[in-house]
């Protein structure tokens, strides 16, 4: 069986990682690559550090408006799987690269599957919203990490080919964080101390292309003190353009981004996080570091239920309350699964093929 997997974009890499591993024991991967993330930092070192094999095809398409970065991705998907034939596209997660490559699939009548399905935030003002449930009606296999994804798919009138698999994030982070561990350096570079410090990441474009919002947040990320804000190159062009980097880069601490095992091992170690990223809530939640989430709902349902993450919107108060008072007590479960989500899905993609040609 030959598979193209279909990534562009941080979050896809790092699903990627340990589904890639899986595919490649018993069946061949065409990875392509559309360049969502056009920067090196943001790019090319994940696949250094998580063992990503080159991709096959990297289509370069960059940055630009939502609709026009979608539509130059979904033509160069389609010409590259026209040429190359896979027997099945396998996207991950919520991006425009998520959506392209499974359009320009579904009208080949090629087969997809979609990681990472069945998440809802219910709030349609969310690309990754709209992104999630298009993909999510299009695809031949949904593989759920959660019951409630499972839930909200049974909602929309999806049973056939739902899978609960578990979160491959899961399977990765384990291994990754002992990696880092071992081999990163970046508390000793950054003279950090472990809980003594907030993390903070701001990227989502609710966030950074609403000046109000984005002032707000800058407004509690500067009245905090010791905070370490790792920042997107995106998020940084409009911290500029609102007038507002010049006052950040006096009161916080920031740096430019980093890679996947340094992160990790900067949010292990963090007293709390601060974010709007829907994987590093997940991750604060695996790594039981209590999570603060700056934005209004969250796909990821489970970890708020659970008492590790509170939604505080971007309200300065709010922000800057759960920053001081924020503490939770409760044990984590194993929501995301057991660590061997990419093996369940490549045995389920294998048996589709089987079944597909009776």
């Amino acid at each position: 069986m030959r598979i193209a997997s279909i990534v562009g974009a941080r979050p896809n890499f790092i699903k990627l990682a340990p589904v890639s591993r899986e595919i490649r024991k018993d069946a061949e991967e065409l990875i392509i690559h559309t360049g969502q993330h056009y920067d090196y930092e943001m790019d090319k070192i994940f696949f250094q550090e998580l063992g990503i094999p080159e991709p096959d095809y990297h289509l370069g398409i960059g940055s630009g408006s939502h609709g026009h970065q979608t539509g130059e991705m979904l033509k160069g998907i389609e010409d590259v799987l026209m040429k190359e034939k896979p027997d099945m596209a396998l996207v991950f997660g919520d991006t425009n690269t998520t959506l392209a490559g499974a359009l320009a699939a579904t009208k080949l009548h090629m087969p997809v599957a979609h990681i990472e399905a069945g998440l809802r935030s219910f709030d349609r003002n969310m690309p990754e919203e709209i992104n999630r449930v298009l993909v999510d009606h299009c695809s031949d296999l949904q593989f759920c990490p959660t019951e409630t994804a499972v839930g909200n798919l049974k909602k929309e009138g999806m049973i056939k080919g739902v899978h609960l698999t578990g979160d491959v994030m899961a399977d990765i982070l384990k291994d990754c964080i002992r990696i880092a561990e071992k081999s990163s350096g970046i508390l000793d570079d950054l003279d950090l101390k472990p809980k003594e410090y907030y993390l903070a990441t701001v990227h989502r474009a609710e966030n950074t292309d609403d000046p109000g919002r984005l002032k707000r947040i800058t407004d509690a990320l500067c009245g905090m003190g010791d905070v370490l804000f790792p920042c997107h190159p995106r998020t940084e062009k409009l911290l500029r353009d609102g007038a507002l980097w010049d006052r950040l880069n006096k009161e916080v601490r920031v740096i430019k981004p980093v890679g996947y095992l340094d992160m990790l091992l900067l949010e292990k170690s963090a007293r709390k996080i601060l974010t709007d990223s829907g994987g590093v809530q997940k991750e604060a939640y695996m790594l039981k570091v209590p999570c603060i989430t700056m934005r209004d709902e969250t796909e990821w349902v489970e970890t708020v239920e659970d008492g590790w993450n509170v939604l505080v919107g971007a309200d300065k108060e709010k922000i800057v309350s759960a920053a001081r008072s924020f503490d939770p007590h409760s044990e984590q479960r194993e929501m995301f699964g057991k660590g061997d989500a990419s093996q369940r899905i490549v045995e389920v993609i294998l048996d589709f093929e089987g079944k597909d040609q009776e």
